[in-house]
């Protein structure tokens, strides 16, 4: 089980509420939080024990308020790191032998925070989107100084919080590598997230009028050396240089020695049947 608290921050989701599903189906504690106008739809299908209601609503300003309502929050816990998960995951996967393979408890987590806490000077760490794990294509194991996305543990001994409107995991990826520390983003276990905009909720509000060229704009604007504004795929897109932080290394912290050898966590790959799929437990 993890170590650190997981956040789930949503809204306009307690019919759909990927996330809290999956995190259910995987016996893995989490608080879900929502605005207080949305509690009783939230409550009718989420123990009301998981839900942490924000002070405030409808502001407007996208995942940005509750996102550091929920840094508040964690570090009063008195945790050192918290995961901030959006609402929109469906599966967790591990990517053995490029194959994706459901992971049906909490272990992922688990891996990854040993992984992090082996070093001093890791700010964010994550997942890689399980439709960026091509199949015939070869992945390290993790890799290093890039933007975290969406599923986020977060040291709380960055200085940094959340801002902006647009592109906040890319403009907060960013700040943390410019003081000098690392991100890790795990590709030996992926997430699987629905895609931006396909579906209502969340910050579709925000997004939903197109504007794409104003999003990658506004990520320029902030970090105008490293940031450029392309077209792809007849879109526009924001293309970040993550090499100015290839000399940002990892620390390994005083004491750990780390084994030569290969530590399962108890992961064993069996054959389910298809009722106890983490893929049908939408349908249980």
């Amino acid at each position: 089980m993890p170590r650190y608290p997981i956040y789930i921050i949503s809204k306009g989701r307690a019919d759909t509420r990927f996330t809290a599903r999956t995190l259910d189906y995987m016996n893995v504690p989490y608080l879900i939080v929502v605005e207080p106008q949305e509690y009783l739809e939230y409550a009718k299908v989420i123990n009301s024990k998981k839900i942490l209601v924000t002070p405030f609503k409808n502001l407007g300003l996208g995942s940005i308020p509750v996102r550091n309502f929920v840094y508040e929050q964690a570090v009063a816990s008195g945790a050192k790191k918290h995961w901030i998960l959006d609402d929109n995951i469906k599966y967790f996967f591990r990517l053995h032998q490029n194959m994706k393979i459901p992971v049906n408890f909490g272990v992922c987590f688990d891996v990854i925070e040993d992984f992090v806490d082996r070093y001093t000077n890791v700010g964010l760490a994550g997942f890689q989107y399980e439709y960026f794990a091509r199949r015939k294509y070869k992945l390290n194991p993790f890799s290093l100084n890039v933007r975290i996305y969406s599923c986020i543990l977060i040291n709380h001994a960055i200085k940094h919080k959340w801002r902006g409107r647009y592109n906040e995991d890319t403009d907060l990826s960013i700040r943390v590598l410019q003081d000098g520390w690392c991100t890790i983003l795990l590709n030996a276990f992926l997430c699987g997230k629905v895609p931006t905009m396909t579906m209502r909720g969340g910050n579709h509000e925000i997004y939903k009028d197109g504007g794409r060229k104003e999003f990658a704009l506004s990520l320029q604007k902030q970090h105008p050396k490293i940031v450029e504004v392309i077209q792809r795929w007849n879109r526009w897109h924001h293309k970040v240089d993550y090499s100015a932080f290839r000399n940002n290394e990892l620390k390994l912290r005083p004491g750990v020695v780390i084994k030569d050898e290969i530590n399962e966590y108890g992961m064993q790959l069996v054959q389910f049947k298809e009722s106890q799929s983490i893929f049908n437990y939408e349908n249980t």
